[in-house]
């Protein structure tokens, strides 16, 4: 297609009540700087470049539920971190501020919540 560019994909961006909290959250998680921050929203680049996590103020926001459930607010989309080990990321990322969710469907990944709620997966690198 004529409308598409190459390097098109710039970023995703995460709706948030506190949007420079949870980019915080994310920077330490991944070891990324802020790369921006204005009222309202928040960005965090990858280090070597091409990936960006916007954080955008939702004033209306409410935190999905983990596992899916009838009638609640669904994740609309999670991260997924590879780890060289589970056990040491989810104990840092709980030091972060993160919370284990109840339900663990897979024995290499950890899904945990992070302060906003939303849902991400710690996966362990089995290479």
């Amino acid at each position: 297609m004529r409308s598409r560019a190459a390097g098109m994909w710039w970023g995703t961006a995460i709706e948030a009540p506190d949007p420079g909290a949870l980019a915080r959250f994310y920077s330490e998680l991944l070891g990324w700087p802020i790369g921006h921050e204005e009222p309202g929203t928040v960005i965090v680049p990858a280090p070597q470049g091409g990936v960006y996590l916007v954080f955008q103020q939702a004033a209306d926001y409410q935190a999905p539920v983990w596992p899916p459930a009838d009638g609640e607010q669904r994740p609309m989309m999670h991260f997924d971190f590879q780890v060289g080990d589970l056990d040491s990321a989810v104990a840092d990322a709980v030091a972060l501020g993160a919370s284990p969710a109840a339900a663990q469907p897979q024995e290499n990944v950890r899904v945990l919540l992070d302060p906003a709620g939303h849902p991400f997966c710690l996966c362990l690198d089995q290479d």
